[in-house]
C-alpha cells in the first residue's frame, strides 16, 4: 500500500521513518518531496574503461565539488546527494521518483537505482543525467524528487542487519561499491 499525506505525516511524527531535517510543506498527496544536496561527483571523459569489480578502476578519474549550484551539461552524468536524512523501519520501503517540472527540462534523476530498502538509514545518492539538448542548473535545496512509500511486511533482516550494506549511513553522493561484492561468473 502507498502511504498517503496523512499516513507519512503520521509516520514522520511517530518516528517510525525519519526524515532529517523535516518540512512539513514538502509533503504531497502520495509522496514527499526531496532536496538536493550540495555534494556532487562526476566522472572525468576518458577511455579507461570503469570495471565495477575494480576498486581503482571505480575510484580513478573522478571530480567531486560542493556547491550551491551546479550546471548539468548535455549528456552528463552526477551523482548528487539529498539534503535530507532518510531512515526506514522493516515494513516501510520507499522509491524515489523525480518531479516532473523538473523531467520536463531534460534532467533524470535516478538510473536504475531509485528503490530504498526497509531498514535504510543515510542520504540519499541520486544518479543524475542530463538528456536535454542544453545545459541545465540546479541549485542545492531546490525540491528535486519525491519519495513514495509502501507499507510492507516486516523484512526478517532489514537493510540495516545485512552484513553487506554497503550504503548505510551513507553522508554524501557515494560511488559505487560494487567492487565489494564477491566476484561471480567465468574467472
Amino acid at each position: 500500500m502507498i502511504l498517503v499525506d496523512w499516513q507519512i505525516m503520521d509516520r514522520i511524527r511517530r518516528g517510525q521513518i525519519m526524515i532529517d531535517p523535516f518540512e512539513p510543506s514538502l509533503v504531497q498527496p502520495n509522496s514527499l518531496d526531496i532536496r538536493l544536496g550540495d555534494h556532487f561527483v562526476w566522472y572525468r571523459p576518458g577511455e579507461r574503461v570503469i570495471d565495477p569489480y575494480d576498486r581503482d578502476s571505480v575510484l580513478s578519474d573522478v571530480d567531486e565539488c560542493r556547491a550551491r549550484e551546479f550546471v548539468l551539461h548535455p549528456g552528463q552524468f552526477v551523482l548528487a546527494e539529498t539534503f535530507e536524512l532518510v531512515a526506514l523501519p522493516d515494513n516501510i520501503v520507499a522509491s524515489i521518483e523525480g518531479k516532473s517540472s523538473i523531467a520536463r527540462l531534460g534532467i533524470e534523476l535516478h538510473q536504475t537505482g531509485g528503490w530504498i530498502d526497509a531498514g535504510f538509514a543515510g542520504s540519499i545518492t541520486l544518479e543524475m543525467c542530463n538528456v536535454n539538448a542544453r545545459p541545465v542548473k540546479i541549485y542545492a535545496g531546490m525540491p528535486i524528487g519525491q519519495l513514495v512509500f509502501y507499507t510492507t511486511e516486516r523484512a526478517e533482516r532489514p537493510y540495516s542487519a545485512k552484513g553487506d550494506a554497503k550504503y548505510q549511513g551513507q553522508r554524501q553522493a557515494t560511488l559505487s561499491r560494487y567492487h565489494e561484492n564477491p566476484r561471480v561468473g567465468p574467472d
